[in-house]
């Protein structure tokens, strides 16, 4: 009986070290030493970014503007999933720009509203992950 008792309490703790174990590999591998999270490298971020050719259309104050952006996402599967939803990313762009004015673009903080605006119409139609940033990758205001 002694023996018995001995053996169940002994695959109890390996079985508790196992998972112990486990669990601090998958935090160590996702939290770097210092307690933050790792920065995805560049080609982790090329991998998982979509380009989307530049557009030119009107703003709703007569200007017109021409921008390309490209699109990182959380992962591979939905980088995919934006590659085969580009027309509505665009149209999405083109739809927001629509109902903007060259004002509400200019300077930095007008650029970050309108990305910020975008990504948020983005990930409301992503079904596999969702936007982590919108780059800007060219942008002409006439």
């Amino acid at each position: 009986m002694n023996k018995k008792l001995l053996s169940i309490m002994l695959v109890i703790i390996v079985s508790i070290t196992l998972i112990g174990v486990t669990a601090l590999v998958v935090v160590m591998k996702f939290i770097g030493e210092d307690g933050e999270e790792k920065a995805p490298s560049i080609e982790e971020v090329v991998a998982a970014s979509v380009d989307i050719p530049e557009i030119t259309t009107n703003l709703s104050s007569g200007n017109i503007v021409r921008l390309s952006f490209k699109i990182e996402t959380e992962s591979k599967k939905a980088m995919e999933e934006l590659t085969q939803r580009e027309f509505q990313v665009r149209d999405i762009i083109i739809s927001e720009l629509a109902n903007t004015t060259s004002d509400q673009l200019d300077g930095k903080d007008g650029m970050d509203k309108f990305k910020e605006q975008i990504k948020n119409k983005i990930n409301e139609l992503m079904q596999e992950g969702k936007v982590n940033k919108i780059y800007t990758t060219s942008y002409i205001l006439q």
